[in-house]
This record gives structure tokens, sequence and C-alpha cells, in this order.
């Protein structure tokens, strides 16, 4: 049995120079498991509660010391001695101390940070990669890159609303070729920016921000792009946009703030919809807002005959109870899975496992604020996920995953 000997954590700062944490987990074997939590930008009424400091003399408020003691203190107190192959024991420990609805007491971001390591700490004691350790032995499929190309929304400082464009590649290529797929249009897109005399700088996410007419412009020079790069628009690539409409909610309908327009729930709908209709888009994520179930249930009507993906990220938050209601009344048909919308390993693959039981696509992601930690890669493996959200080919702490799961598909198929 390996038991837990210490916990620990102490204060780094993520890619968008905020503050978060990373947890070291030390073993009575002598293994250490090492890993680090990211945060969002755009974040979900739903999500389980970061905890911040609120002293606005460190990092404008926004430090995470009383989450790190949270951790040196009672965290370590409570699991150290504790069998660190039981995952789901650790993390109930931790989530039955907390009591909370949302993490809030010992703060999710503590919570997960702990979760990681243990996890990781677990598996590099028995000797076998991460991916293995929560997958099985059995080797898993590899998903499919979605890349966050141009960026809009809460995520760039730009005049675009929808916050994600991504490219998808389609067919049978194996990751890393899928991959190279992927650049090359990226790095297409880069010079067709560049020739139009549009903004090449990058946004949270490593795609490119510029300054467009509107949404459809987007999708446009992605098709553009696609060409010059050497692909068949809707053969070799397909796209994927998320709406993050609940950034637009406002009473009686949505509200976009960049262009500065209304539109009702009907008229959002519709859209999207021919969006759809005139590009290959495959995915739509978070294309009504999170508490929006009558929009959610009349886009999802609309739009399950095309075979789009919908995608719940601020609807579901990782979390099955909320998972099992949107099945329930027959809405989306894809979740996003991000570990710290939930805070622990053992529920984020209890969610995984909902979705796959009621034949839901699963898509693992990252957050706009990230570190150089590559635990979701692993992630992504072990659940099959169908599809993984890393961002744009571009900045080291999204290259670190890409690479992991070039690296994961190296050893599983050598």
């Amino acid at each position: 049995m390996a038991k837990i000997s210490s916990v620990k954590a102490f204060e780094i700062l993520d890619s968008r120079g905020m503050p978060t944490l990373e947890c070291e987990v030390t073993l009575t074997d002598g293994a250490k498991g090492v890993a680090s939590v990211p945060s969002g930008a755009s974040t979900g009424v739903h999500e389980a509660k970061e905890l911040r400091d609120g002293d606005i003399k460190r990092y404008g408020g926004r430090g995470v010391i009383s989450a790190v003691k949270n951790v040196n203190s009672v965290i370590n107190e409570i699991l150290v001695g504790k069998d660190a192959l039981n995952q789901s024991n650790i993390d109930n420990i931790m989530i039955s101390y907390d009591g909370s609805i949302n993490k809030s007491k010992l703060g999710a971001n503590a919570i997960l940070s702990v979760s990681f390591a243990v996890c990781d700490a677990a598996a590099k004691s028995l000797g076998i990669p991460l991916y293995r350790y929560l997958g099985g032995i059995i080797p898993r499929k590899m998903p499919t890159p979605m890349m966050n190309v141009l960026n809009g929304g809460a995520h760039a400082e730009n005049n675009i609303d929808i916050q994600e464009f991504m490219i998808v590649p389609r067919g049978d290529a194996v990751f890393s070729e899928a991959v190279r797929m992927c650049t090359e249009v990226y790095s297409a897109l880069r010079g067709l920016l560049s020739k139009r005399g549009l903004s090449v700088g990058l946004g949270d996410e490593g795609g490119f921000a510029p300054n467009l007419k509107n949404d459809e412009e987007a999708l446009e020079i992605l098709c553009h792009a696609t060409e010059l790069a050497g692909y068949r628009v809707g053969v070799d690539f397909s796209y994927a946009i998320d709406v993050a409409a609940s950034e637009w909610k406002s009473d009686g309908g949505y509200f976009l703030p960049k262009r500065g327009v209304k539109r009702t729930r009907e008229e959002l709908v519709r859209y999207i919809e021919s969006l759809v209709t005139k590009y290959p888009i495959i995915s739509v994520e978070d294309g009504m807002g999170e508490d929006d179930t009558s929009g959610w249930k009349m886009l999802t009507d609309r739009l399950k005959v095309k075979d789009v993906i919908l995608v719940g990220d601020d609807l579901f938050v990782t979390n099955k109870e909320r998972l099992k209601k949107g099945i329930c009344d027959g809405i989306a048909n894809a979740i996003l899975l991000k570990p710290n919308q939930i805070g622990t390993v053992s529920e984020t693959v209890e969610a995984a496992s909902v979705a796959r039981r009621a034949g839901y696509k699963t898509i693992m992601s990252h957050r706009s604020g990230e570190t150089e930690c590559t635990v979701i890669s692993d992630f992504a493996v072990a659940l099959s996920a169908d599809y993984v959200k890393f961002g744009a080919p571009a900045r080291g702490e999204r290259t670190a995953k890409y690479n992991r799961l070039i690296r994961i598909e190296n050893e599983m198929y050598s």
C-alpha cells in the first residue's frame, strides 16, 4: 500500500500572469506526484468555487495564499497516512471536510491540485503512465484535436463576440498527423491575416485575435486559410465554434456586447442555424445560456437533424447531476470536461461515464489560464475522449499538452 506521507502546495503563475497552485504529494515509498491547476476567464455560475485571497495589495486580490495554506495545513492533516491508490476515497475525504456545495471552504483550486497530484503520485508508485493508471492497461483511442485558432469574446480584446473559432481535421489521421494538419492551417492563417493587414496578436488560448467585420468573416477567413494550406473545406477540415452565450444573457434574451446587438432566444437559434447551414460547422458549444433550458431545447431540436455536436460547457460544468438533468430534458449531445469546474479527479471520471452511457460525446478541455501541467492529456486518453480542446499550436502551456498526447500515441502504437 502506497500511503501519503506529505501534501504541500505553493503559489505559481498561470499563462495569464495570474496566481494558481502547484501541489506536491509524496508517498511513503518515495513516489512524488506534482500537478498544477488552471483558471478560466469565462466561467459558469455553477462551477466549483476557486478560493482567492481578496487582498487588493497582492495580485489585485487574485492571490491564492489562503488556498495554499488550506493544502499545507488542513488537507495535509486529513490525508497523511491514507492510501494514495484509492482515489475516490481521497477525493471524498476532501469533499466531506469542505462540506459546501461548491467547494468554497477549502477552495476547488486547492482540492483539485491535491487530487491531481495524488493521482500522479499513485501512477509513479506503480511505475506506469498516468493514462494507464486512470484508464487501464488496454490501449485507449486517441482523441481528435479541436484547435482554437481565432479568439473573440472574453478571450480577446477585439470586436468579435463568438468566443472561439476552431479547426477540426476530418478522416482517420493519427493524432500526430492531425496536429500537423492543424498547424499547417494555423500557419496559413497567420500569413493570410498578415497579408490583409490584420493583427496576428494572440488571444488567451493562442489563437489570433484580429478585429473583423463580423463573426461570419472569421469563418470565411478559416475557409480561405484551409485552402491555402492545401486542404479541402468540409472534406479535410470542418469547424467548431464556442458561442459562450452565457456571457450574452440579458433580460428577455441575449445581448452581444462587442457589436451592441440584441437577439431574442429564437433569433439567436436562427443565427446559429444559419452559420451551420452556410459553413461546415460540426460542433457548437454553449449556443445558449447556462440556465436557458428552453433555448437549449429549441437549439437541440433544430440542429440535431444536421448531426451537429451540441456541447454543454457552462450548461453542465463537468457535473454529473447537471448532465443527468440535461439528458432527461433532451438537451445537447456532448459535454466539455474541465476538471477544475467540478474539483476532483473522481467527479470528472463520473461525469465522463454518465456521458458515455448516454451516448454523449466527450471533449477534454483546458482553460484560458493554463499551466505547463499535462495531466489532462493523460485524462483525455484514459477516458477515451472524442476530442480535445487545448488551444492553438502556440504558447508553451498549450503545446505541452499536444506534445504529451503525441508521446502517448508513440508509446501506445510503437
